[in-house]
């Protein structure tokens, strides 16, 4: 992945076509945010690229995910970000702090999203415009020493040509998928996904592998699940006519 996020907007039109004021153009790094339970502090960097000032807001909010995998997200002081709003000049950069008071819980990863908001200028718009702001969703995780993923998946026919991949994590850390690739015999690639999506811990999600033309074959298949760090495991199963 880029180490380094670039917000573009994207022109978005009503229905009665009026123009839309652009934002600024900005980056923001990292795009994920590590720690441990010894860091008191870490630094996100936004770079204004453009030559307007624009306003930024950040916010941090616990991240959760229900038993099947919905995100839930709750404003949360249990990190502090200093400053919370700030105005970064043209052709410049400022920096937003997290820091945490208190030593996060022992044992088990913390995560939290830091949602940084672009404010829209305070100055008179055209009648005609649409002004309209963007805003970046970070993960953050505390992660203990030794707190690892445990992913364990299992698959089964969804249609005659899908597949449903249902994947938990027992562990104590994040789990990333990139992409899913379902193999027949001699590595025949039978369905694929590219891409997965976030399982924190304690969380089970499903995902559908479609084939791109006829039906997925039944008998002994294997499910190859590529992760953010680099690393592939596979799993094993059978499908049913």
């Amino acid at each position: 992945m880029n180490p380094i996020l670039r917000a573009a907007l994207l022109a978005l039109c009503v229905a009665t076509a009026a123009p839309v004021a652009l934002a600024a153009e900005f980056t923001v790094t990292p795009v994920r945010i590590f720690m441990t339970p010894r860091d008191r502090a870490v630094a996100v960097t936004i770079t204004n690229d453009s030559s307007d000032e624009i306003v930024m807001q950040a916010e941090l909010y616990s991240w959760k995910q229900s038993p099947d995998g919905v995100d839930q997200l709750e404003l949360t002081d249990d990190v502090v970000l200093s400053p919370p709003i700030l105005k970064v000049p043209g052709k410049s950069r400022q920096v937003v702090r997290l820091a945490r008071l208190t030593p996060p819980p022992a044992g088990q990863e913390q995560t939290y999203r830091l949602i940084v908001r672009e404010v829209p200028e305070a100055k008179p718009q055209d009648k005609l415009s649409v002004q309209l702001a963007l805003a970046f969703s970070l993960p953050v995780f505390i992660t203990p020493p030794g707190a690892k993923r445990s992913l364990a998946c299992e698959i089964q026919r969804s249609a005659p040509d899908a597949v449903l991949a249902t994947c938990e994590n027992a562990g104590r850390a994040y789990a990333q998928v990139r992409t899913f690739e379902l193999q027949g015999g001699n590595s025949e690639k039978l369905a694929a996904r590219e891409n997965g999506g976030y399982i924190l811990p304690g969380v089970k999600r499903s995902f559908e592998l479609k084939r791109a033309a006829g039906k997925i074959p039944g008998g002994a298949v294997t499910l190859q699940v590529a992760l953010d760090d680099g690393t592939t495991q596979s799993f094993e199963g059978k499908l049913l006519e």
